[in-house]
């Protein structure tokens, strides 16, 4: 079995992470976009179109289901992607994330911090409130975060400073933090550091939902799940492989091989 995961650049990683955690008996593909990173600033036609022609790509390797690592496309695109792709499960991180805030709050006042655009579609309010319209769910979009991360966050004063200011913009009296980015995961010690909240990482559950779904379709499709020594991942690049590899590793903490430049892009 094989899963498609794709992400803006180097965020998705944390899903894959907590993937490889889970499943020990699928190959992965890793699509990271990040040529045309951030996808946070970009209009919803533009990440439609884009997430479209990665989820083209991510079918004709034959995946099984894929995962949109990516709040940002999963706020703009998932419902256009399962229209186009009817075939196969997709999956993205923000039904899981919002479940997971659900749980862990006890006040009911759950904070998000994500991309602007993310944060401008109300997402996390509409899933969260849907769930249980008890909650209160306050967004703050970070225009400076993804570019950041995506470059290779460096701790110093002054990124701290900026990460406060972001954070400081949520009401004090939130007892939950979603990580709606899921290049956010790749700085969580950072964010340790400033808040005492409970923190959610949307990728920890959105595995699980993986895993359901790929037993689901093992056992629909007769499919014998056979446990492999290693797991084998693909990374397709549209932007600086060097810069990718380098980030991915630190956060992986493991060398990355099979890096390659797709010829979509």
């Amino acid at each position: 079995m094989k899963i498609g995961i794709f992400d803006s650049g180097v965020g998705g990683l944390s899903v894959l992470k907590k993937i490889k955690e889970k499943i020990d008996f699928a190959d992965v593909i890793y699509y990271g976009d990040s040529m045309n990173s951030p996808y946070g600033s970009k209009t919803i036609k533009e990440i439609q179109n884009l997430s479209l022609k990665i989820g083209e790509f991510l079918i004709d390797n034959q995946v099984d289901i894929i995962v949109v690592a990516c709040n940002t496309a999963t706020a703009a695109s998932l419902d256009i992607l399962k229209e186009r792709f009817t075939s196969i499960p997709i999956i993205g991180v923000i039904q899981p994330g919002a479940a997971m805030a659900i749980k862990q709050s006890k006040n009911k006042k759950i904070g998000v911090l994500s991309t602007p655009l993310t944060a401008k579609s109300g997402i996390y309010e509409k899933i969260i409130k849907t769930l249980n319209p008890k909650y209160e769910v306050y967004q703050k979009g970070c225009d400076l975060l993804c570019p950041m991360i995506e470059r290779g966050w460096e701790s110093s004063d002054k990124n701290t400073a900026l990460l406060k200011a972001y954070i400081d913009q949520l009401p004090n009296d939130i007892d939950t933090l979603i990580l709606g980015c899921t290049h956010y995961p790749l700085i969580r010690e950072e964010i340790e550091k400033l808040v005492d909240k409970k923190i959610v990482d949307p990728a920890e559950e959105t595995a699980m939902y993986v895993l359901f779904e790929l037993n689901k379709l093992a056992l629909k499709n007769g499919v014998k799940k056979s446990r492999k020594q290693k797991i084998n991942i693909d990374y397709f690049v549209t932007g600086d492989i060097e810069k990718f590899k380098k980030v991915g590793e630190k956060f992986l903490g493991e060398e990355l091989s099979n890096i390659y430049q797709p010829l979509v892009g």
